[in-house]
């Protein structure tokens, strides 16, 4: 297992591009699985999850070609489904949450699929209820085979339905979708996800021949079609690296111009860091983070605690919480971080704790924050990453920290993040990779 060797208190300096958004383009390889023809898709981050999604294409039968840097080719001609019954299909798809995804495309072109229970980052439950009670409503059969821990997933025919999901579920939005647009008869989906990221799928289908109507809102609308043809897609930058990239600006007391984050894209992200005293400029579409010798936290108009709070959208993305903790113990003042959807993902903070920070985890979901402002900065200590997120936090915390740190488990960071030590050495960080 690699590591991270990091010398903390170094300034960042200079500009930073973030990559493409991992929750969106692992949506967007599955979707090619729904025409035979090619679909090219641009600004696609290297990172572990979106290469083992690639090379489980590949293995599927995919045609897959490499066309620039960061561009990949998709040709779904046909699949191979004596691998998609093996042992070892399952094996990779059980290490590899965005494998779900793989359902909705297959039961709509070929009216079957199967698939393990997904992997991913172990944050708590995480059910695929919404995914299958949806597809069931157009009309798909679901059968667990225990021996062997996998689902059988069949439909003659899909038909479109009237669907209230118990969740909106990104993931489980975008299988539902994907199945829809070839259903027959008109499918609605209320309490849909409407992120970003689900908006694009919906366009890049939309660009192929399908038929959605009320895209960034939570009320869907699918005319089925008979076919999709191909199309280009270009991926999102991630909004979660550029949240990131604020908080490493700000524990390092650093100047960071963070480029071509897409704002419009951002929602409540640049606001929700202001609420933590954090100052950034919108510079085109660029983000410019000066240095600050101190942040304040704000407080409500009554005077009472600030709440970050996790939302679903426009609300603010769960995965960027993690971040704001780190970054809230170097505040001015005290804040209370709510973590709604997910229940362990706050169980991190005692390795902050041992590093000097001050906080009281109140249950699985809520932590007090009482900020150093700086006076007392943290320790360097030996950490381990539990999951993505919390890597990345960690690894903001290690390096404003005093000292050496050392983060074990890094495989759980490069999961979601690309080259991270080379292009935060670029602009000032010290981090070795063991």
């Amino acid at each position: 297992m690699a590591s991270f060797v990091i010398e903390g208190g170094h300034r960042l300096n200079g500009e930073i591009h973030p990559q493409g958004a991992k929750n969106e383009v692992l949506q967007i390889i599955c979707a090619a699985l729904l025409t035979p023809d090619e679909v090219t898709v641009s600004n696609i981050p290297d990172i572990l999850d979106v290469n083992n999604l690639i090379q489980l294409m590949r293995e599927m039968g995919v045609g897959v070609s490499k066309q620039g840097v960061d561009t990949y080719c998709f040709k779904a001609e046909s699949v191979d489904w004596d691998y998609l019954g093996s042992d070892e299909f399952l094996r990779k798809c059980s290490s590899l949450r965005g494998s779900v995804m793989l359902i909705g495309p297959m039961v709509a072109r070929w009216g079957k699929a199967a698939i393990s229970k997904p992997g991913g980052d172990k944050i708590g439950r995480r059910r695929l209820d919404t995914h299958f009670d949806g597809l069931r409503k157009l009309g798909a059969n679901f059968r667990y085979i225990e021996e062997r821990q996998m689902y059988e997933i069949t439909a003659e025919s899909l038909r479109g339905s009237y669907m209230l999901l118990d969740e909106a579920s990104i993931t489980g939005t975008a299988n539902v979708v994907m199945a829809a647009v070839m259903a027959e008869g008109t499918t609605t989906i209320y309490n849909a996800a409407c992120e970003p990221y689900l908006q694009q799928l919906c366009h890049m289908l939309n660009r192929m021949g399908a038929k959605i109507s009320g895209i960034a809102s939570n009320l869907l609308t699918i005319e089925g079609v008979k076919e999709l043809h191909g199309t280009c897609h270009t991926v999102l930058p991630d909004m979660i690296e550029v949240g990131s990239f604020i908080g490493m600006a700000a524990m390092n007391r650093s100047e960071l111009t963070i480029k071509n984050v897409s704002y419009e894209n951002l929602g409540i992200i640049p606001e929700s860091f202001r609420r933590l005293g954090i100052h950034l400029e919108q510079r085109g579409d660029d983000i410019y983070v000066p240095a600050q010798t101190c942040y304040q936290i704000e407080s409500f108009i009554d005077g009472s605690i600030m709440t970050i709070a996790d939302a679903t959208w426009p609300g603010l993305t769960p995965d960027l919480l993690s971040v704001m903790l780190v970054v809230a113990t170097q505040a001015k003042g005290s804040v209370l971080i709510h973590q709604k959807m997910f229940e362990s993902r706050l169980f991190f903070v005692d390795k902050l704790i041992d590093m000097g920070a001050q906080i009281i985890l109140c249950d699985p979901h809520r932590a007090v924050v009482i900020g150093h402002d700086h006076g007392f900065p943290l320790r360097g200590a030996h950490l381990t990453s539990p999951d993505i997120r919390a890597g990345i936090a960690l690894l903001i915390a290690a390096m404003s920290a005093e000292g050496i740190s050392t983060i074990s488990n890094i495989e759980q960071i490069d999961r979601g993040y690309q080259n991270i030590e080379g292009r935060l050495n670029a602009i000032g960080a010290r981090i070795t990779r063991l």
